[in-house]
């Protein structure tokens, strides 16, 4: 039973990661990124789809991504959604194709992207925290229905604690690379 909830723990300590590292995808670094538009959502045909859902999305050169359309009669709803979202990117269309120029980053804005970095990493380590804290609630309670003894308990503890430090350190080794390319000129 212990052994399952160390493999459920591990397992949510994984998406934890995997949310945190979904989020610095989305902050601009002054590249073209093709994951920098996986959050914008275009109406085609009354539903909801991603960008890369309908299109081809490229990125030819470190500052352009170029979007080529299956269906032509979309350019006009995904030139709007881009422009909606809030990525500050100004979409350009020839009819055929949509390119978006990526701007450079200002060093204010790039300052400001690293404290946001921040605050992920820091709303990742808490995550994690949290799910540490459900973990070791579930083992003292097994050590109270005495499905474990407390020597037990003290040693899955561990594990899990070990598991944290572990998950950590990835959302962290994340976030030192995130800071270091958007710091980078």
């Amino acid at each position: 039973m212990p052994d399952m909830l160390i493999l459920e723990t591990e397992d949510r300590m994984e998406k934890a990661v995997e949310a945190t590292t979904s989020e610095f995808s989305q902050i601009q670094t002054g590249r073209a990124s093709l994951s920098l538009l996986d959050n914008v959502t275009v109406e085609y045909y009354g539903a909801k789809s991603t960008i890369n859902q309908i299109a081809t999305v490229t990125a030819p050169e470190a500052r352009l991504v170029v979007i080529q359309p299956w269906d032509k009669s979309t350019i006009k709803d995904i030139e709007k959604a881009i422009s909606q979202s809030d990525l500050g990117l100004n979409p350009n269309s020839d009819g055929v194709v949509i390119r978006i120029a990526i701007p450079e980053l200002t060093t204010e804005r790039r300052q400001e992207l690293v404290k946001l970095v921040g605050k992920i990493t820091e709303e990742g380590r808490i995550s994690i925290r949290n799910i540490r804290r459900d973990a070791n609630g579930s083992l003292k309670k097994m050590e109270k229905a005495k499905g474990i003894s407390e020597d037990d308990r003290r040693a899955y503890e561990e594990d899990v604690q070990d598991l944290t430090n572990s998950y950590v350190g990835q959302i962290e080794e994340l976030a030192k690379s995130k800071e270091s390319e958007l710091l980078e000129i």
